[in-house]
């Protein structure tokens, strides 16, 4: 009987589903990064920090979204699994620049404060991605 594979080692047999854990991984960070700064922005104000919800809510729904249709497809040839990247990451920033002017234009929130809660959600997606 063979020996059970430690997880380390499931990550080198299926990468997509190391891709996903990390994937994952990156956008809860990015939520709890974004809660951390609209607590922060609380103090100037309600819709400061609604708006960083927003902001940051966007990125994160994004890189949800890219990696459900990226990484969702399982194994495919080269054209396939370029064609899906391409397709999330041209999703998530459809999705990201939607809401962000929805949340600008017409939830009226303070331009700044949406753009501090992208940031931090694009800098805490680095870190994570970074810290595999």
């Amino acid at each position: 009987m063979a020996p059970t594979p430690r997880t380390d080692e499931l990550s080198v047999h299926n990468p997509l589903s190391a891709g996903r854990r990390l994937a994952s991984r990156a956008v809860a960070w990015q939520a709890g990064a974004t809660a951390l700064v609209a607590l922060a922005l609380l103090a100037f104000g309600v819709p400061h920090a609604l708006g960083a919800l927003v902001g940051g809510g966007a990125v994160a729904a994004g890189g949800w979204l890219s990696r459900a249709i990226s990484l969702g497809g399982g194994i495919a040839p080269a054209g396939g699994a370029l064609a899906r990247l391409l397709a999330g990451a041209m999703l998530k920033w459809v999705l990201v620049f939607g809401v962000l002017a929805l949340g600008i234009g017409l939830g009226g929130f303070p331009p700044l404060a949406v753009l501090a809660g992208v940031l931090v959600a694009l800098v805490v997606q680095v870190l994570a991605m970074a810290s595999q």
